[in-house]
Formats: structure tokens, C-alpha cells, sequence
């Protein structure tokens, strides 16, 4: 496939935390041509694209949750920004001709059932179609990883880890998920914390296969650690005693060798110490020959203007698959990831 030699016509899949910064993006790049929007919540049916935004001129576009009338528009390509991947959607974008661009948990698809990942290269197949998932961890982290091996005579292990405090990360849900405000002691809470973090063993099969090695198998160990006071996040309560720290990996291995781990060093508010000092960003490490390292900051740029910093990490989050999308319109169809790509980069503000 090729990209077209006009601007690729791109609908918006949900515009939530993430979502909403995609959708910015896309109304401001003349590459692409915003022609649809997928509203999750009934209460945003109707609402101009400007508005879910944050853009300042109406586009005339408004959201819908109408799927048969979006790909009717004959799209090129979706932003596909939920938490979670739903196959039945993916299924009919991708059957339809349009290829996917997603944030959802979605790296290789591993953690996907068979039979599900089967019916997702069927309907590339089908569509003619591609799908691809990243975002900044999985995903940017793991691009980094992958390009430090580059300077290595020998790789031995290529780890990454999220290095930071999550309390500004405004979901209980998602945080309650990954055992923050739970007893330790709960039963099952490392496998439940295992699965719901799944997608971080998807990056590191997707970098064990670029840096060749075969992986034998993938184990997870996790560290919680209890906060010492109690701490009110406004969204969430983080009682004393419950976890206030999490801290684990996703390893691969051949043999008896861990070749790639890709894990997180999260805390939650103040009232915790954790097993590790927070490094505030994306630590990534290469061990070989030689040994390489760098700490990726989010940081905000003189013009910002929104309280907190919460907004600097969902664009951070969105924009690494928003930016892909001419790559992804111009690939083979089928899975495709961060390694079978071409360098994704962003645009000049001119």
C-alpha cells in the first residue's frame, strides 16, 4: 500500500484523556483530514469536534456513535484511543478497509486469545488493512530501547522501566486495577496485576525479536510496597497500610538468560518509599558492549498553560500513534510494529 496523494481521511475513535489530545492533533496537521468521530459517552453525541478538543474554531465535524455512518465515510485510518481493545471494533474497521492506529494495550496483539488474534489478521486480510498499536510506554520507551541497541557489539539485556508517581493519573479504576489501594496480603493481586499489565510482555517479545534472540518464555514479578501515611488524591484514597507502590517486570528469557524486561517503579502520592528511587521518566537500558543508558523527561514547553502536568503525559501518550499514521496507511497489511516501521516523527509548527 501506499499513502494516498491527498490528505488521509482519519476518524477519531473516543475523546478522553488521550483521545482528546489525538483529536487536536489531527485537526491541526493538513496531511490529514478529520472526517469522523466515535463518541463513547451518549452525552458527546452531536458535539462539534472543536469542542471535544479543545480547538478554537468550530471544524464541522460532529461526533457520532453511529459505527455504520463513520465507515461509510470511507476513512483511511482511525485513531483508536479507548483503555482497553475491544476485537469486535477492531474487527469491523479493519474488515472495512480501515487501518488502525491504536493506544488501547496494543503492541503485537500477544495478549490477545488465539482465536481473537485470528480474527484480526482475518480481517486485515479482508480490508486489505493494517493494525498498529504504541503510545509512550510500551511503545516511545521501547522505540529508545531498540535504537541504543544499535550502538552495541553485544547485547545482553535491553530493559526499560517507568520510573514515576501515577497520582496525577486521575483513574481509580485503573490504578485500583494495578493493586494501588488494596492490601498487600489480597490474594491473587500479583497474577490479577500480571494480566492487567500484560501489554508491557508484548514490548519486550516485540524487542526481543529485533535484537534476535527466540525467547523461550515470559515471567513476571512484582513488589508492593504499603504507604506510610494515609494520602487523599482527590479521585482516589491511598489509606495507610494499603499499597502505595508497585514495582515489577515482564521478563523474557533464553535459557537461563533474561534478555529483555520491561516493567514500571510506580508510586502513588508522597507517603511511600519505594524499592527503588523514582527517576521521574522512562529509565532505558542497554547492557552489552558497551553498556548504554538515558532517562526519557516529559517536560513542559514555555507556552504551557494547563494546571498540573497530566496533559504533558497523555499527548506524550497519544501523539506517538497519532504520528504514525501515514506510516501505517503505506505498510503492508496485517500486525505491524514499532520495529517494522520506519522512524515516526512529529511536524514543524510553522
Amino acid at each position: 500500500m501506499s499513502t494516498p496523494n491527498r490528505p488521509i481521511r482519519v476518524i477519531q475513535w473516543t475523546t478522553g484523556n488521550i483521545g482528546k489530545r489525538s483529536l487536536h492533533a489531527v485537526i491541526g496537521r493538513p496531511d490529514m483530514e478529520l472526517v469522523g468521530v466515535y463518541a463513547h459517552g451518549a452525552e458527546k453525541v452531536g458535539m462539534d469536534a472543536a469542542e471535544l478538543a479543545g480547538w478554537p474554531e468550530p471544524t464541522g465535524v460532529t461526533a457520532t456513535d453511529d459505527i455504520d455512518a463513520l465507515l461509510a465515510l470511507k476513512p483511511d485510518a482511525c485513531c483508536y484511543n479507548p483503555l482497553w481493545p475491544n476485537v469486535d471494533e477492531l474487527v469491523r474497521l479493519l474488515e472495512a478497509g480501515v487501518n488502525v492506529c491504536s493506544s488501547a494495550a496494543w503492541i503485537t496483539g500477544g495478549k490477545q486469545s488465539p482465536e481473537d488474534l485470528d480474527r484480526i489478521r482475518k480481517a486485515c486480510e479482508k480490508g486489505h488493512s493494517t493494525i498498529f498499536g504504541g503510545g509512550a510506554h510500551p511503545g516511545m520507551s521501547n522505540m529508545v530501547g531498540m535504537v541504543l541497541s544499535g550502538a552495541c557489539e553485544r547485547v545482553d539485556e535491553i530493559r526499560i522501566t517507568e520510573s514515576v508517581d501515577c497520582s496525577t493519573y486521575e483513574s481509580a479504576e485503573t490504578q485500583k486495577a494495578m493493586g494501588f489501594s488494596q492490601d498487600p496480603d489480597t490474594p491473587g493481586l500479583a497474577e490479577s496485576v500480571r494480566r492487567e499489565s500484560e501489554v508491557f510482555a508484548e514490548s519486550a517479545a516485540m524487542m526481543a525479536d529485533a535484537i534476535g534472540a527466540k525467547l523461550d518464555r515470559m515471567t513476571f514479578d512484582v513488589t508492593f510496597t504499603a504507604a506510610t501515611d494515609d494520602s487523599d488524591l482527590g479521585f482516589m484514597q491511598i489509606p495507610k497500610g494499603t499499597i502505595g507502590g508497585v514495582f515489577g517486570y515482564h521478563r523474557g528469557w533464553v535459557g537461563d538468560k533474561n534478555v529483555v524486561s520491561v516493567g514500571f517503579n510506580w508510586i502513588m502520592g508522597s507517603h511511600t518509599t519505594p524499592p527503588k528511587p523514582l527517576e521521574h521518566g522512562h529509565v532505558i537500558q542497554v547492557f552489552g558492549l558497551p553498556n548504554m543508558r538515558t532517562v526519557l523527561h516529559c517536560l513542559p514547553p514555555k507556552d504551557w498553560t494547563e494546571p498540573g502536568f497530566m496533559g504533558l503525559g497523555m499527548i506524550y501518550t497519544a501523539l506517538p500513534v497519532t504520528n504514525a499514521v501515514p506510516a501505517v496507511v503505506a505498510a503492508p497489511p496485517g500486525i505491524v510494529t514499532l520495529k517494522d516501521l520506519p522512524p515516526v516523527t512529529g511536524r514543524v509548527a510553522l
